[in-house]
């Protein structure tokens, strides 16, 4: 027998199937889609089978070991990630890689995760002319009476009697695997749906349709539409998946899905340890879970026999992977799985993508509307704080109306919401003598005072030092910090307001489930403010919470991205719908310099729709998506000159071969340098071109074996940084 291998080297170079010999004992074990290792040139590697082949007259080295019992990737996701590298123009190893959990990638270093519990039975000897002590007895009884028994409850009767009867070979240890997660099987009753949602889950089940956009506001109560129609799929023997933006999210929603459905739920996010991801892999692989809950990779979960895919919060630019190849799109991979499956896939979002509001008013999405909160509350009130006029009455970063309105809300024992979404504690470094800005040695950018642990860091690469005293450039001490992060805020806070104050941003939600702890400790009124970045903006629910503050809602105006507006209104929206959630009526405070701005005056008024029109008439002059298609390329490398040079070779490369479309730079990226990495950036612009993957692939190939440079190349990015 002859196997085709996909080694895990992702390298352009080497991206095809390699073929190998199998020994006559491994015949057995072989399955395409399993790991096997194998050797390769001087080194040992790990790959997938993807053929199984006659007998070949070559000379082939055989494979090394096989490692799994069971098939690592399915049918459905080997042809999926043929389609990706193909849509991307990733090597294929990258694309299965990205589906699977760190203990299942093809990876030679990579160690066993099986978790194992130690249990005891009776040897199969004839004891009954033994006698036994006590304590000997009574472990034996409880054996007979239960046939397996735990390490644990035996230790509990005698350890010394234990060890004996494992010596003399009267019990035996059976092991038996151990999932680290578990969920409960106990539910509670479901909640009536309002007239407006039993209208919206008849609809998607008597439609033949297969996308839907849910457009419906904060507190419409789309939770309880998904968990409605994923019942329905349920009862026909279907499986679902459920995609959040964050992972701060996922336990809450992982909570309401349990109180519904059990323990047929599994979790899916980056917040679980390598041997949890392994665990839920495999009950999702082995249909001892019909509902998978997880951020963006959650979508390549192994279900079989989908029903429906739920992508909430579909306008997170976290559902698309922009680091590293492949860099896909969870929608994007979710319409494809429906088509295999299919299923129907649901979009639900308060503040809907342009590109998916405008496929659903042309019927390529079918529309779907939650205009009213469930508790027929308004939406609360908005009001804009000018701090142009305010900022010389302002106590540090805070109006006199919002620390009026926190004081009031404190006073009434309610809860309240503070968004500012830089972490740190000053955004800059500088020095008031000379000018002098502290910058990262590593990267184009400055680094953040982090007063907590008295350092500066670089957001970027990591790069870290001790906070400075006296300036580098002209040695004074006149060391200024300007601008503030969230660290500074919970300073003033405590300064201004008598409170108990959680700051939620990623310096505090770092370690291993911080996110669950804090947000469970909010929901109980452990905590009166809860301060954060933009996690705390998104899908969190809590009955007491009726003002939500926004310290400064021009951070995301100024970033150079023609998205800049859509996600500026799109934060301040979701935020603002946390405020008034239940029986309170709720209040959002918006801190802006730029009060006339459209995306702050749209959400003043809860106005998605105005701001949609008036967004897709400027991004239509500008040629921008959804009116056109983009494709950004970057070229990067440690010669600054040597880069330059070739990002603008390739820009005539592709005026040469490209017609009908709009080529933008070469020019330096918002972030030139990287951890010693220069970065040019060259914009595509086009609504059709047959040949444009053709040409891409070919300027891939052409710097493949270039170790000097690196190009990457990715379509309709969230972001070009």
């Amino acid at each position: 027998m002859v196997v085709g291998v996909l080694v895990e080297l992702s390298n352009k170079n080497i991206d095809k199937i390699f073929d190998y010999n199998v020994p006559n004992n491994l015949e057995s074990s072989i399955k395409i889609g399993v790991r096997v290792e194998v050797p390769f040139g001087r080194q040992t590697l790990d790959g997938f089978v993807m053929e199984i082949k006659a007998d070949s007259n070559m000379e082939l080295k055989d494979i090394i070991c096989v490692k799994d019992k069971d098939i690592v990737i399915n049918d459905e996701l080997l042809e999926l990630g043929k389609k990706m590298a193909n849509e991307y123009l990733a090597t294929l190893i990258s694309c299965y890689q990205v589906m699977l959990p760190k203990a299942l990638k093809a990876n030679i270093n990579g160690k066993n995760y099986l978790k194992y519990d130690t249990f005891y039975k009776l040897n199969d000897l004839d004891i009954s002319n033994i006698k036994f002590r006590d304590k000997q007895k009574e472990i034996i009884d409880l054996i007979k009476e239960k046939k397996l028994v735990s390490r644990e409850e035996l230790l509990k009767i005698s350890s010394s009697s234990l060890n004996t009867l494992l010596k003399k070979e009267i019990i035996v240890p059976v092991m038996k695997e151990h999932y680290r997660l578990s969920y409960s099987d106990i539910k509670t009753k479901k909640n009536e749906l309002t007239n407006d949602q039993k209208k919206i889950v008849s609809e998607v089940n008597n439609s033949n349709d297969s996308i839907y956009l849910l457009y419906g506001v904060t507190g419409s109560g789309k939770t309880e539409v998904y968990m409605e129609l994923i019942e329905e799929q349920l009862s026909l023997g279907k499986t679902s998946i459920v995609l959040v933006p964050e992972i701060s999210l996922t336990p809450q929603m992982v909570s309401r899905f349990q109180q519904r459905f059990g323990d047929r739920i599994a979790a899916l996010h980056s917040a679980l340890s390598d041997g949890e991801k392994y665990d839920e892999w495999r009950r999702i692989a082995r249909g001892e879970a019909s509902i998978v809950i997880g951020a963006r990779s959650a979508i390549f979960a192994p279900l079989d026999n989908i029903g429906i895919i739920i992508v909430d919060e579909e306008h997170s630019d976290s559902y698309k992977q922009g680091d590293a190849n492949p860099r896909y799109h969870a929608v994007d991979i979710a319409i494809e799985r429906s088509k295999y499956h299919k299923c129907k896939v649901i979009l639900g979002s308060a503040t809907p993508r342009l590109e998916s509001m405008a496929r659903a008013e042309v019927g390529v999405y079918h529309l779907l509307k939650l205009l009213n909160r469930v508790n027929g509350k308004k939406l609360p009130l908005v009001t804009i704080v000018d701090l142009n006029k305010e900022m010389k009455k302002s106590i540090g970063h805070f109006s006199n109306t919002l620390i009026e309105a926190i004081n009031k809300r404190l006073e009434k024992n309610e809860q309240v919401i503070l968004l500012l979404n830089r972490r740190g504690y000053s955004n800059f470094i500088t020095c008031k003598n000379c000018g002098n800005t502290i910058k990262c040695p590593n990267c184009d950018i400055t680094l953040t005072y982090h007063k907590t642990s008295n350092t500066l860091r670089c957001h970027y690469c990591g790069y870290g030092e001790k906070n400075l005293t006296k300036c580098p450039s002209c040695g004074e001490e006149s060391i200024n910090d300007l601008g503030c992060g969230t660290e500074k805020i919970e300073e003033e806070l405590n300064k201004i307001v008598k409170a108990r104050i959680l700051r939620m941003d990623y310096d505090t939600t770092s370690r291993k489930g911080a996110h669950e702890k804090m947000i469970t400790a909010f929901k109980n009124h452990e905590y009166d403010i809860l301060l954060g970045t933009q996690i705390v903006a998104k899908g969190l629910d809590f009955s007491l919470v009726t003002l939500v503050g926004v310290i400064n809602a021009d951070t995301g105006l100024n970033i150079p991205d023609f998205r800049s507006s859509e996600n500026t209104f799109s934060l301040l929206s979701q935020v603002a719908g946390r405020a008034g959630r239940s029986e309170r009526s709720g209040e959002v405070i918006i801190q802006t310099f730029n009060p006339d701005h459209y995306a702050i005056k749209y959400t003043e008024e809860h106005d998605y729709l105005s701001f949609y029109k008036y967004e897709m008439n400027v991004r239509k002059q500008l040629k921008y998506p959804p009116y056109y298609y983009l494709v950004f390329i970057r070229i990067s490398g440690k010669d600054m000159n040597y880069v330059s040079n070739e990002a603008n070779k390739i820009k005539r490369s592709l005026e040469r071969n490209l017609a009908n479309i709009s080529i933008l730079g070469p020019t330096t990226c918002t972030i030139f340098k990287i951890n010693n990495i220069f970065r040019f950036g060259i914009i595509i612009k086009y609504k059709k071109c047959t040949n444009l993957k053709t040409i891409l692939n070919k300027i891939l190939d052409h710097y493949k074996s270039d170790s000097k440079i690196k190009v990457d190349i990715d379509f309709n990015p969230s972001q070009m940084l």
